[in-house]
């Protein structure tokens, strides 16, 4: 796939109909041969939209405007490519918990998390936020996670957690500034409730700092693993992380070594071609939610909406049609 490519699909299936901004901006830039050519330069994890336009957000640059926004990329570049060079998509959306809830809430109790590729470690606290599917409320936190869900019965409680970790290459510190600044910078122009969100779930991390350790996902996990108290469902879990590791198949035989139950919110391309997936609901980007590999569910980037297809985790840890 071309650098081309890459923008033309970013704007077809993830930003038409969520991002009016950045839909425009994606169509610009594939079709700018000038900027195409600087961004090929760069390794291919690097030339992603969303984490250009992110580093532009976060540099002062105008994201509405397609014009502006070129002005602003070319005069700007050697900045621009330096930032795209060290920093990498570490949205910490929890809206994503709305996707991870019915599967943590169906689980044994209580759970021990880790969540790999953690970024601040805010979807560490799936039990301390609020969630909205249709007509159901579960939880009273802050924040309160809005999620369109079809072919399921949402929780009726919230999962128990007494213990939890990130790892991550680079963790954010939700104390620091500058950590705070990229997290908001990686949130799109117009979604003003995730900006909201994403405030309110810092303050809960900050009553309650995750514990986050700095180290590889294939390396690291097995030590981390081995902190967890026993007499608890460890449960190790990832959303949109798996395209950044070299191996990901790695990464994959460590999860089962370490013995944990596994729940992840990827891209379909990853999920083993022994359980076929049924079409998705639109043309619309979808991950895919899994459990021990098994899929369950199409989910949409942000968490928006889950649309359930596979079986029902139980209270036993097993699953029912």
């Amino acid at each position: 796939m071309t650098v081309a490519d890459v923008y033309l699909e970013f704007a077809q299936r993830e930003a038409r109909g969520v991002s009016d901004a950045y839909e425009r901006l994606a169509y610009h830039v594939a079709s700018d041969a000038d900027l195409l050519d600087r961004l090929a330069e760069l390794p291919g994890p690097k030339r992603q939209p969303n984490l250009l336009f992110a580093v532009v957000r976060l540099l002062g640059g105008p994201v509405t405007d397609a014009a502006d926004f070129r002005a602003f990329a070319v005069e700007r570049w050697d900045e621009i490519a330096a930032q795209l060079r060290v920093r990498a998509t570490q949205t910490n959306e929890v809206g994503r918990c709305a996707a991870l809830l019915p599967v943590l809430a169906a689980l044994p109790q209580p759970l021990a998390l880790i969540d790999v590729g953690a970024s601040a470690g805010l979807c560490l606290f799936a039990d301390r936020y609020a969630y909205r599917y249709g007509a159901r409320t579960v939880g009273a936190g802050l924040p309160l996670l809005d999620c369109t869900a079809t072919g399921f019965t949402p929780p009726s409680r919230l999962p128990r957690i007494v213990w939890r970790a990130g790892l991550d290459l680079n963790p954010l510190d939700v104390t620091d500034p500058d950590d705070v600044a990229w997290l908001d910078a990686l949130i799109w122009p117009e979604h003003a409730h995730r900006r909201e969100r994403l405030r309110q779930a810092i303050e809960v991390a900050r009553a309650d700092p995750p514990h986050l350790v700095r180290g590889d996902a294939v390396t690291g996990l097995p030590a981390l693993a081995a902190q967890a108290p026993t007499g608890a469902t460890l449960v190790v879990y990832h959303t949109s992380m798996l395209y950044q590791l070299p191996d990901p198949q790695a990464f994959v035989a460590t999860v089962r070594g370490v013995g944990a139950r596994w729940i992840a919110v990827e891209g379909p391309e990853v999920v083993d071609p022994a359980h076929p997936l049924p079409a998705p609901p639109s043309q619309a980007l979808h991950n895919v939610l899994t459990l021990d590999g098994e899929p369950l569910a199409w989910v949409r980037g942000h968490g928006q909406t889950v649309t359930w297809f596979g079986r029902i985790p139980s209270a036993d840890g097993s699953a029912t049609r």
